[in-house]
C-alpha cells in the first residue's frame, strides 16, 4: 500500500476519532494492512481514471475505500475466528468491536465530505453494495450452500459486491452510462468468482488449519466431491454429516491430499474458472475505457489470471 494512501487513511481517522487509545489501536490495524499487497485503492484509482475523472481528491476517495475494505477484513476474521496473529483478533474483542464501528463512522462521514450534493445518492448505493455482500457472507457463514448454482451467486454477492464497492468509489462522481455501470459490475462479479476458486482450491490442501474444510463450508471442489460417486476417501461426507470429527480427517491427512489430487475436483475447478475469465475478457473488450487505466484496472482485479 502506497504511503500517500496509509498518510491519508490516518488523517480520516485523526478527524473522527479522539479516543488516544482507540486511534492508536486503529492505527496499529492499518499498519498491519499496509503490510499486504491490497488492491482496492488501486481499483478505485484505476476505474476513476479510465472513466475521465481528474479529481484531485481521489487519492483521498481510495483511501477511504482501503478503510472500509479493512472493516471487511476484520468482520470476516472473526466470523471464521483465523488469523490468530491478527492484531484486532489478539486485543480485547470489545475493542475490535469498537475499531469496525469507528472505520464505518470514518468511511461514511468521508463520504459527506467528499461527494457534497451526491451524498444522498452515494449513501444510497454503497448500502446496496454493502448489503449485497452482507446478504452472501451470511449464506457462507450459516453452510446454506447445497447446489453449485447457490454457491455462484453467493460468492457474486459476497466477493463481488466488495470489489463493486471499490470500483463505485472510483466512478461515484462522474457521469457514467448505465452500460458501463453494467460492464463493471459484471467485470466485479466475474473477479470475485475468479479469486475464490482459487483460495478455494488452495484451501483444499490447508485441513489441519482453520480453512474453509474446519467450518464445513460447501465450496467449489469440495461440492464436487461430496457429488462424487468415488468411495476411495469414505470420511469427507460423513465429516460434512457431522458423523465424525475434524482429527479425524487429519490422521488421514495424506490419504486425503492423493484423494483430492486423482478424484478431478480441481480440473472441475479450473474449468469452471476458466469460463469465468473467458466471460471476463469478453465484457471488458466491450468497456468503454481510457488507457492505460483500463489495462491498470484489469491487472489490479483479474489480470493475473489470463
Amino acid at each position: 500500500m502506497e504511503n500517500t494512501i496509509i498518510e491519508h487513511m490516518h488523517a480520516i481517522v485523526d478527524e473522527h476519532i479522539d479516543a488516544k487509545d482507540l486511534n492508536k489501536l486503529i492505527k496499529l490495524f492499518i499498519q498491519e494492512k499496509s503490510q499486504e499487497k491490497s488492491p482496492w485503492s488501486t481499483i478505485t484509482r484505476c476505474t476513476h481514471f479510465m472513466l475521465g475523472g481528474n479529481s484531485p481528491q481521489i487519492d483521498r476517495i481510495a483511501a477511504a475505500t482501503e478503510l472500509i475494505m479493512l472493516v471487511q477484513d476484520i468482520v470476516d476474521d472473526l466470523q471464521d475466528q483465523d488469523q490468530e496473529n491478527k492484531p484486532w483478533m489478539q486485543c480485547e474483542p470489545a475493542y475490535t468491536l469498537n475499531a469496525v464501528l469507528a472505520f464505518l463512522i470514518s468511511f461514511f462521514g468521508e463520504l459527506e465530505l467528499l461527494q457534497g450534493n451526491h451524498t444522498r445518492r452515494l449513501n444510497k448505493e454503497i448500502s446496496k453494495i454493502i448489503s449485497r455482500s452482507i446478504n452472501g457472507q451470511q449464506k457462507d457463514i450459516s453452510n446454506s450452500i447445497e447446489t453449485v448454482d447457490d454457491y455462484l451467486i453467493m460468492v457474486q454477492e459476497k466477493s463481488g459486491s466488495i470489489i463493486r464497492l471499490a470500483c463505485y468509489m472510483g466512478y461515484a462522481s462522474l457521469d457514467v452510462s448505465p452500460q458501463t455501470i453494467e460492464h463493471i459490475d459484471a467485470l466485479a462479479d466475474y473477479a470475485g468468482l475468479i479469486h475464490q476458486i482459487q483460495n478455494d482450491m488452495n484451501d483444499l490442501n490447508e485441513i489441519d488449519n482453520k480453512s474453509d474444510l474446519f467450518l464445513k463450508k460447501c465450496t467449489l471442489p469440495i461440492l464436487y466431491l461430496l457429488e462424487s460417486e468415488d468411495t476411495s476417501f469414505p470420511l469427507l461426507k460423513p465429516f460434512y454429516q457431522g458423523r465424525i470429527r475434524l482429527d479425524e480427517l487429519i490422521e488421514n491427512k495424506e490419504a486425503w491430499l492423493t484423494y483430492i489430487d486423482k478424484s478431478g475436483c480441481i480440473e472441475y475447478s479450473k474449468i469452471v474458472q476458466s469460463i469465468c475469465i473467458t466471460k471476463a475478457e469478453e465484457i471488458y473488450e466491450e468497456l468503454l475505457a481510457i488507457a492505460p487505466w483500463k489495462e491498470k484496472f484489469r491487472d489490479s482485479t483479474y489480470g493475473s489470471f489470463v
